[in-house]
């Protein structure tokens, strides 16, 4: 069903999905960038419905909980507790640990805002769960979404992060002014 939904809302759209077979891993910290707009979840879940991968994504639990929980559930949010201290990097790490698959959407902007640089969560999360990070993108210029590639990561921060930022300079959010290709 998920599949059939990807593929229409893509064609809908004019949006193409660019998802190549030697970028599917079991399991990965799925980049989420530029993020600019509440419409970027709808074109990186089409993608990956259309692709069969089963993308999840972390939320206010809030939005987990009562009869609207199990439509965001369907789509893919797993439920946080941000009340509690909670770790998130802890948190996905675990996640990670307990599961035989898992692609997690991470927006490392952290916001739809233009901030002065990414934050570090995700590079952590895949670090201490030993999984690569994938390049997923949105090209709102040229109408394109999907993966652009796989990091196993280095250790070397400044090193890994200068290939991250050199892939994503080229990309074009939905609102321009809001995204910093300077990541770091």
């Amino acid at each position: 069903m998920k599949k059939i939904i990807g593929t229409l809302v893509l064609w809908i759209t004019g949006w193409k999905a660019e998802y190549p077979a030697e970028n599917f891993v079991l399991k990965t910290v799925m980049l989420a960038a530029p993020h600019t707009s509440n419409w970027d979840l709808l074109y990186a879940l089409a993608v990956y419905w259309k692709k069969g991968i089963k993308a999840r994504f972390l939320i206010k639990n809030n939005y987990t909980k009562g009869i609207h929980g199990y439509f965001f559930r369907w789509l893919g949010a797993i439920g946080v507790n941000r009340e509690k201290n909670t770790n998130m990097v802890d948190f996905a790490v675990n996640l990670f640990n307990t599961s035989d698959t898992l692609v997690l959407m991470v927006p490392p902007e952290g916001t739809r805002k233009r901030v002065d640089q990414w934050k570090t969560g995700f590079y952590h999360i895949a670090i201490h769960a030993k999984v690569p990070v994938s390049l997923g993108f949105l090209d709102y210029k040229k109408k394109i979404a999907g993966v652009g590639g796989v990091i196993y990561l280095s250790g070397n921060f400044n090193h890994d992060m200068k290939i991250i930022e050199d892939f994503y300079k080229t990309k074009t959010g939905k609102y321009p002014a809001n995204y910093n290709p300077k990541i770091y």
